[in-house]
Formats: structure tokens, sequence, C-alpha cells
């Protein structure tokens, strides 16, 4: 029986796409925390993962007909949302920096998570074929 590595990592691999995603988005956030009129946007992490998890199974939707929405698991506008402001500021910008600050650190810190994880399956593998 032949090991594949989408058998072997599982749903981890999107994990931490999803992840570099929603740091590249929170940090465009805190990039425009001043500029008049910004809206904040984020991802739905467990969407995501849920949409990829129905992809790995081989029960998601599938495509069938030219004139057929897509409903692959890559990140694109339609997994942007909007985000409802606590007390958005005069200039109509919705960013709050230290909310912002907070989500982007608590990202990294799942993203490390997920990767330390991954290195562990990893650093299995290697000793399975090394036979140790």
């Amino acid at each position: 029986m032949a090991i594949t590595f989408d058998k072997a990592l599982g749903i981890h691999e999107h994990a931490l796409e999803a992840r570099v995603k929603r740091a590249e988005v929170l940090a465009n956030n805190m990039a425009n925390a001043d500029t008049p009129g910004f809206k904040a946007r984020d991802l739905d992490f467990q969407a995501m993962m849920q949409k990829a998890q129905d992809n790995m199974s081989g029960f998601g939707m599938e495509k069938t007909h030219a004139g057929h929405m897509d409903t692959s698991a890559g990140v694109g506008d339609s997994d942007l949302m909007y985000r409802v402001p606590s007390q958005p500021s005069v200039d109509g910008n919705t960013v709050d920096t230290q909310a912002e600050q907070t989500r982007f650190m608590r990202n990294a810190m799942d993203y490390q998570a997920s990767f330390q994880f991954l290195n562990g399956k990893f650093t299995g593998l290697t000793k399975a074929l090394k036979g140790e």
C-alpha cells in the first residue's frame, strides 16, 4: 500500500495555506489602519477548513456543467468577508489596530502550532523510512 502525502498529512497542509492567506489579509488591514474609508476584512478559517475537508473526502460538490459555480477550495474574493466594527472611526475606517494585532498574533501562533505538527509528521515518516 503506497503512502501519499495527502493521506499522510491530511488537512494540515490546507490549514497552513489558510493561515498564510489570513496573515496576508490581517497585515493588509493593519497597513491600511489610517486609510480613510478602508473596510477591515477577514477570512472564515472554519469555512475554509470545511471546504478543504469536503474536497479531500471526495463527497464535495462537483462542477458538472459550464454554467455551474466553481466550488474549489482556493481563496478568492468570495472567502473574504468584511468585519463588523465595534466602533468605526469618523473617516469610515473600520480597522481596530489593537484587535488586528491580536488576531495577527493568534494566527501566527496557530500557524506555528500547525507547522510543528507537520514537522512531527515528517520526522515520523523519516524514521519509518529509515527503519528506526
